[in-house]
């Protein structure tokens, strides 16, 4: 197995779907419902487990898509806001990889090692993903395997 770990964000460990009235602020071009998600696990816990899993060897990625609809300016502000976000949430973690990018575009061929591990909402991710792909029900159970593993 390659040991690389990437994680969607909206709906996997950032709330956007919780966000009262996302929707319309989507397509209002705000920003707001990326920036006042809430986490969806328990944030100290995941950036202890990735930064143990990263001494160990593994490359710890990020691969969100943007709105469906952005213009070029408000995609540079969502990417912005996403960034912002992991940095208020997982500060402690020292990514290699975050990739922003267009929506729609397959994960797979974002990410510098596309056979290791996606954790994402979205099932036909999951199933195009060229490694082994989990949803989100059992993110920290998963990690915890991979630490005992090592």
């Amino acid at each position: 197995m390659t040991k690389a770990i990437y994680f969607d964000m909206d709906g996997t460990i950032a709330d956007l779907y919780g966000v009262e009235n996302w929707l319309p602020h989507l397509i209002a071009s705000h920003t707001l419902p990326y920036r006042e998600a809430k986490p969806l696990v328990n944030m100290r816990k995941l950036g202890y487990m990735l930064n143990e899993l990263k001494a160990s060897g593994y490359t710890i990625g990020i691969i969100s898509w943007l709105s469906k609809s952005g213009s070029a300016e408000y995609n540079e502000k969502v990417t912005l806001t996403k960034v912002r976000w992991l940095e208020r949430h997982l500060g402690a973690v020292e990514f290699d990889e975050v990739h922003i990018v267009p929506y729609g575009t397959p994960k797979q061929n974002i990410a510098d090692k596309p056979t290791g591990i996606l954790f994402d909402d979205e099932k036909p991710n999951r199933e195009n993903w060229s490694g082994t792909a989990y949803d989100v029900d059992n993110i920290l159970g998963v990690l915890q395997n991979l630490i005992e593993g090592e």
